[in-house]
């Protein structure tokens, strides 16, 4: 739902609307970025109506209740928000439920990502990157360890992957090769990376392959991406909720690694080998020496000093 489609259909039925309706109409165009994150009962109190006054309200709008109106409101305002304005809807959350408020929110988001998440568009992103020459991982800004996860572990499994980072230089520079059977893995939610995008763009035009990971169809990956996997990121805070899109590349490495058990086998002991040489891991079979116990250095009263 776009912002378009929202507006048309608050104009074409504004008529229609009672007065605490057209409250509510009001102040979700006057304050979308508030509203989109309120209960239906914190949204009405702002306006002067009841709970069922704006449950109604989303069932006239066309929704099938209110969860589903304010699905599409965040949708819509998420693509756009300040880091402030995120943290300003943060600051609503009482401290002695920030911890249950943010778990709940991060297992909320996996699950409606492994419902919303098209097993043919996953299994096709596996084909091409098991296809290709070489594959680029790109995530810039709150998605850089995102990025950094999933190339470390491809790195396991395939011969040649680039971390597209712009640690030097500019990250086009790093892209200068890019082509034909190349696939670039850009992942990237709002507030959206300008230079993810355009990299994308890049790889488009020297015909490699494009899967984009992000948040949903309003993305604008999604016009860039030969695939795009979506998982949800809804926030608590100004804090990106990663979990799902974690959760996510971790479905992808484990599906690669299965599609190359038997090189990514033969690997893994040759890595095994070099870790225990230079002692990269701790040994297991070494026992871990308790805390010293610290010695009380304070004189004894009455006992002379040296």
């Amino acid at each position: 739902m776009d912002t378009q489609e929202i507006i048309r259909r608050l104009n074409l039925r504004g008529k229609a609307l009672s007065k605490g309706h057209r409250r509510i109409a009001t102040f979700i165009a006057e304050h979308s970025d508030k509203a989109a994150f309120m209960t239906a009962v914190t949204l009405g109190k702002n306006c002067g109506v009841s709970e069922s006054t704006v449950v109604r309200f989303a069932t006239a709008m066309g929704y099938e209740g209110y969860p589903e109106l304010q699905a599409a409101l965040q949708e819509l305002v998420r693509q756009h928000m300040t880091a402030s304005e995120r943290f300003n809807i943060a600051s609503e959350i009482k401290e002695n439920d920030v911890l249950r408020t943010v778990l709940k929110n991060d297992m909320r988001n996996i699950r409606l990502t492994t419902e919303d998440l098209s097993q043919k568009d996953f299994d096709h992103a596996v084909e091409l990157l098991l296809g290709a020459r070489r594959i680029y991982v790109m995530g810039l800004r709150s998605a850089a360890p995102l990025a950094q996860f999933f190339a470390h572990y491809l790195r396991l499994i395939f011969d040649d992957v680039v971390m597209v980072q712009n640690a030097i230089g500019e990250v086009f520079d790093e892209m200068e090769r890019i082509g034909v059977p190349d696939v670039l893995v850009a992942i990237s939610f709002p507030r959206y990376s300008t230079r993810t995008v355009e990299c994308m763009r890049i790889a488009r035009e020297n015909n490699a392959k494009v899967i984009a990971v992000t948040d949903g169809a309003m993305s604008p990956l999604g016009a860039v991406a030969d695939i795009c996997l979506y998982a949800h990121t809804d926030m608590a805070s100004f804090v990106d909720s990663l979990a799902a899109p974690l959760s996510l590349l971790n479905a992808l490495i484990v599906a690669l690694s299965l599609r190359r058990r038997q090189e990514l086998s033969v690997h893994l002991k040759r890595l095994e080998s070099l870790w225990n040489a230079h002692g990269v891991y701790l040994d297991r079979d070494e026992p871990i020496a308790p805390p010293a116990v610290q010695q009380d250095t304070k004189p004894t009263p009455g006992t002379p000093r040296d």
